[in-house]
């Protein structure tokens, strides 16, 4: 059997959309991978049904009538029996406040409509081999419950240098050993040979001779064939009737399959960070996290770049979707690399035109230095690309300005950090009226860069809405 059909064989996806297309689209597109698809077209619907049989993940829309996808996901996770299913959200709203609140009210994950099939079987089948997981781990923790009610769950005796006393079979099992006595003849320094960290022990002792017990204390140690696993110990001390210690006593549990689980959720909760300051630069980000409020800062010093690619719409004509697409992820995301490494902050792309800012959010003196360096290996770099056509590589028409900008973030549905002003306009407009594999750059940010960079003057020319002005070509 595939490991495909291993994580999927058996996993029950619940669908909840007002609208039908949707549905039918999901639910083709999972019954084909082998889930078993549920489905209702309102929250009482679905209530009621997952009620009556959770499922094991539940795709859920945010826009739905009478009752929206956080107020669902809410009341799932108000119920005990329901609150643990994973949700996934899938909407068409795509700003990262609705995303904050869909994770807020408990969402595992959100895939913003339009969706991709590919993107959406992969973070399902995360999300379903997660719930995989836990089935299992309630399974488990299911027969360990029984076990303890039948005294079978691991229990143990042991001295204070660390030499069992008495050991149950359920112990001896946990350890992977065949029987109590040959875990017991096996194991004379249970510090030494037990735990992964040898100083482990004397922490635990540190902490029963101050609180006299411990509670559910999670560490990775050794079976007999060598591997590690995780347990998670209540331990006590036991004292005779002189109140002099006796020995420590204890359970044990094999904890494995729910830190490996809480491990992966913890990475995924880092993967959500890192996409979010994908979006954002970090700083903005961080604010926008803990503060409600508009976001809008005045940059006195910063240096604006365009770009565009040259006859990029006429080749674009000549290529499939998917090529086009293609294409221009390569060739914004070599100029992604300049930016980063120089230190720039990437604002956007629109269409085939790029745009990146230096000096914020973050300050910089050599602002208009590193644009200018970047422009020139940005010239460099568009020589890997070939014209679909000619075979001849792409040019680029840059444009360059420095000077003052208000940056914030802005969007009802999606946020974007964007900036705003002359400096902005000028910049846009020396890249409309340049040239084809040149770079152009205004006075002000030629009197920033003259002392480092080769220029020659341009001339006057006119610039809508300013008139005329002297501009320079950046040459090396």
């Amino acid at each position: 059997m595939e490991e495909n059909d291993i994580h999927q064989r058996g996993i029950d996806i619940f669908i909840i959309d007002d609208q039908i297309d949707n549905i039918q689209i999901l639910a083709e597109l999972l019954t084909q991978q082998g889930y078993k698809v549920r489905k209702a077209l309102s929250g009482q619907m679905a209530l009621v049904a997952i009620a009556t049989e959770p499922p094991d993940l539940i795709l859920l829309d945010i826009s739905m009538p009478q009752m929206d996808g956080y107020e669902i996901c809410q009341t799932l996770k108000s119920s005990a029996k329901t609150r643990e299913i994973p949700v996934i959200f899938v909407s068409a709203l795509g700003d990262l406040l609705d995303k904050a609140k869909a994770f807020a009210v408990g969402g595992a994950d959100y895939i913003t409509k339009p969706f991709h099939a590919e993107e959406v079987l992969m973070r399902i089948k995360n999300q379903a081999t997660l719930a995989l997981q836990y089935r299992q781990l309630k399974q488990a923790e299911a027969r360990y419950r029984s076990i303890f009610e039948n005294s079978t769950e691991g229990i143990f005796q042991a001295t204070q240098e660390g030499k069992y006393l008495n050991v149950n079979p359920a112990l001896a099992r946990i350890f992977g050993y065949d029987s109590p006595e040959e875990l017991m003849n096996s194991i004379a320094n249970i510090g030494r040979q037990l735990y992964v960290k040898p100083e482990r022990r004397d922490e635990l002792r540190v902490y029963l001779q101050q609180f006299k017990e411990i509670t559910g204390a999670e560490s990775e140690v050794y079976r007999k064939d060598g591997s590690q696993i995780w347990i998670s110990e209540n331990v006590w001390i036991v004292k005779d009737t002189n109140d002099n210690f006796s020995y420590y006593e204890g359970t044990v549990q094999d904890i494995t399959e729910r830190h490996q689980m809480e491990v992966e959720m913890r990475r995924e909760h880092w993967r959500s960070e890192r996409l979010l300051t994908n979006i954002l630069p970090f700083q903005i980000a961080r604010r926008l996290k803990t503060n409600t409020n508009t976001i809008a800062d005045y940059y006195e010093e910063v240096t604006v770049l365009f770009a565009d690619l040259v006859n990029f719409t006429a080749a674009s004509a000549r290529m499939s979707p998917p090529q086009l697409v293609t294409l221009l992820n390569s060739i914004f995301s070599a100029f992604d690399q300049l930016a980063e490494r120089h230190g720039l902050e990437k604002i956007k792309t629109i269409g085939d035109a790029y745009m990146v800012a230096s000096g914020l959010p973050t300050p910089c003196p050599d602002h208009a230095q590193s644009i200018a360096q970047m422009a020139l290996e940005m010239q460099q770099v568009i020589q890997q690309f070939p014209h679909p056509v000619s075979g001849e590589p792409f040019q680029l028409r840059i444009g360059i300005n420095s000077g003052s900008v208000t940056a914030g973030v802005i969007g009802i549905k999606k946020f974007i950090y964007d900036l705003w002003g002359d400096t902005v306009n000028i910049a846009s407009r020396m890249e409309a009226t340049g040239e084809a594999g040149k770079i152009q750059v205004t006075a002000s940010t030629y009197e920033r860069i003259k002392h480092r960079f080769q220029l020659k003057p341009r001339g006057k020319i006119y610039i809508k809405g300013k008139g005329e002005m002297v501009t320079y070509w950046l040459v090396g």
